[in-house]
């Protein structure tokens, strides 16, 4: 990373979930083009400490509260830079662009801009992602009280699932898929089948979760339009960067009843293994809701659960 320019870069959050885009001023290369805020982080700054001096300039803002997110590389045509991403989601000050850049708040589900940053690109994708991704367990409570427990979940905002079934005979994974279809599609639900599941029910889903195992296996990306991976050290993290892979679950992170033998690697440790992660990590391991805040204020995206989830 010695060769590329280190960027701090603010993905503002209003509590509507818009976010605030700014115009490249004229006298800047790109200019003309949309990016989220921010800017070069100097010679003894932290990316965190560059966040709030370059907000404080470009917005007339203070940042009160942010935290940490994914690192991208990407290199322009003038520069190559590695984008150090926080999420903000309070700060005083009413925002304007002092350097006379127009702003703009954004539903990223339908942006109104353009043209915007290339860089952009995966980063809108992965901001849309939820902060909780749920895991199945009708083996566990049995398959009437999953399906009961189901739309009672989705109507607390459940938007991301993985089915994980490993126990299922063949026939019970095809009766359980057929009336979990019709009620996660037309709520607007991203599922995702585990890649341990029988091939004639991967295919009906547009979303796979790999295991490690197959994760290390691969040597291009699944041709699904969403793919996960589940990680346990930094070579599996490597190969899910490498393959392009949309979001990480990493485990376990605190003592799981799953894999009660699993040491976990603690927060500590999962700290350290996604600083500078190209893509968004769910903490998985012994995960509550009321763990959120606190594993997100460490990098995480968010946190997978099973049997909290439900």
């Amino acid at each position: 990373m010695k060769n590329k320019l280190k960027v701090a870069v603010a993905v503002i959050q209003r509590e509507d979930g818009r976010i605030l885009f700014a115009e490249r001023p004229a006298n800047k290369d790109c200019a003309g083009d949309w990016e989220f805020p921010g800017g070069k982080v100097e010679a003894g700054e932290t990316p965190r400490q560059a966040l709030n001096r370059e907000i404080e300039e470009e917005l007339a803002i203070h940042i009160t509260e942010a935290r940490p997110w994914i690192t991208l590389s990407h290199t322009y045509p003038h520069a190559a830079v590695q984008l150090h991403f926080f999420i903000v989601s309070d700060w005083t000050g009413d925002e304007h662009g002092k350097e006379g850049q127009r702003l703009s708040w954004q539903d990223l589900s339908a942006l109104t801009i353009s043209p915007l940053l290339t860089a952009n690109a995966p980063v809108i994708r992965a901001l849309q992602l939820p902060d909780i991704y749920a895991i199945s367990c009708a083996s566990e409570i049995g398959e009437e009280e999953f399906l009961r427990r189901l739309p009672i979940a989705i109507n607390k905002g459940l938007r991301l699932l993985q089915i994980r079934e490993k126990s299922l005979s063949h026939c019970q994974m095809r009766r359980l898929v057929d009336q979990i279809l019709p009620i996660t599609v037309p709520a607007g639900v991203s599922v995702l089948v585990n890649s341990s599941m029988p091939a004639q029910q991967k295919i009906r889903f547009s979303g796979l979760h790999l295991t490690s195992r197959h994760l290390m296996e691969l040597d291009q990306r699944p041709d699904y339009k969403l793919v996960a991976a589940s990680c346990h050290n930094r070579k599996e993290l490597e190969q899910a960067v490498k393959l392009g892979i949309d979001f990480i679950v990493l485990s376990p992170v605190n003592k799981t009843l799953s894999h009660p033998d699993a040491v976990p690697i603690g927060i500590r440790g999962m700290t350290e293994l996604i600083a500078e992660c190209p893509i968004p990590v769910y903490a998985l391991g012994g995960m509550t809701v009321d763990q959120l805040h606190e594993i997100q204020s460490h990098g995480a995206h968010g946190i997978a659960m099973m049997r909290d989830a439900w």
